[in-house]
């Protein structure tokens, strides 16, 4: 048998449901999995509509009513849209509240071990709190529903990953939590998620924080009070760690194939190195021409893997939205659930 991967539909006013109908026009997605879209019916089949797709939908409430045929996408109905209400590419309460119970109802599913893993399409934060959940992101909404304090964000993007120490915060707040405690939870969760996905001895670079890490304290002195403290338990623990190096070569030398991840210290230390590597932009076209790149939530008890962009409201409803991220999102996912999964 082939994983269950229950596939979050997102923000219905975004692009979400537009790149999985996209992605599950693809054989190659059911040749890896069973995918299965928790969301809404009525966007799903307007979305079949936007990505000029033709397949059919098989509404269901209950997983044992699922065909997973290609041609088919079986949506497990949670009819919490009322389509007459939806504007396409405008921020929505109605359609914040949904993508949130589309979280809740897949992680219930994968506590309970009726799906395999989880990937997610993207959220838009801003509808989300105005339907009431002051959660950052998705990161932090499925930290609560699944308890867990221990986590963090890793990207990938070709040979390129990433994990991050802090995300979604203001630079100065981010600085001050450059910790040795913290840095090391990182790289142990990182050193578990590469095994995960079937990396026996995992090298891990631990970026640095200031320029040219530090300077031996010239231009700060976190390298020396945190990090490499941090790296050099990891060493006791017999993790290969090394770092820290400078954030202005180490992503070159791991692209390189010197490491199989780097720890970066901040939201976009990490991010600009991963969508450098996985997005391609067209100026005269005006399009993106690749949108690559996966988010792993690493840290959790069960597997979630989402796109590695946002609702892109500006494209929503035109149908010109590029699902190359969700492909590898939900192949990802697979891919970790055949590793943790006895499936057979």
């Amino acid at each position: 048998m082939k994983p269950i991967i229950g596939i979050t539909m997102g923000d219905a006013s975004g692009i979400g449901p537009e790149i999985i109908a996209k992605a599950l026009s693809l054989k190659e997605v059911y040749d890896v999995c069973h995918p299965l879209v928790i969301g809404d019916a009525n966007v799903m089949t307007k979305a079949l509509e936007i990505a000029r797709v033709q397949l059919k939908i098989n509404s269901i409430k209950d997983l044992r009513e699922a065909k997973f045929e290609c041609g088919v996408i079986d949506v497990l109905d949670l009819g919490n849209i009322k389509i007459e209400k939806l504007k396409m590419g405008q921020v929505n309460a109605m359609a914040g509240k949904a993508a949130v119970e589309y979280v809740e109802k897949a992680v219930e599913l994968a506590v309970n071990g009726k799906i395999h893993a989880i990937a997610t399409a993207p959220i838009n934060k801003e509808a989300m709190n105005q339907a009431g959940f002051g959660y950052a992101g998705h990161t932090e909404l499925l930290a609560h529903l699944t308890g867990t304090k221990d986590y963090a964000m890793m990207l990938i993007a070709g040979p390129l990953r990433v994990t991050h120490v802090t995300t979604h915060m203001a630079l100065r707040e981010a600085c001050n939590l450059i910790k040795k405690e913290r840095v090391l939870k990182v790289i142990r969760l990182t050193h578990q998620a590469l095994q995960s996905l079937g990396i026996k001895e995992p090298r891990i670079a631990v970026a640095g924080l200031n320029p040219h890490r530090g300077e031996g304290g010239l231009f700060g002195t976190e390298e020396i009070d945190e990090i490499v403290p941090a790296v050099e338990l990891a060493r006791k623990m017999g993790i290969i760690a090394d770092g820290p190096i400078s954030a202005d070569t180490v992503f070159v030398r791991a692209r390189g194939g010197a490491f199989d991840a780097v720890v970066a210290m901040y939201h976009d230390q990490g991010h600009i190195p991963v969508k450098l590597a996985g997005l391609e932009w067209d100026e005269r076209n005006k399009k993106w021409t690749a949108v690559g790149g996966v988010n792993i939530t690493i840290g959790l008890p069960i597997i979630r893997t989402s796109v590695d962009h946002g609702t892109a409201f500006g494209k929503a409803g035109k149908g010109t939205a590029n699902p190359q991220s969700m492909v590898e999102a939900i192949k990802a996912a697979a891919k970790m659930a055949k590793m943790k999964f006895p499936i057979k």
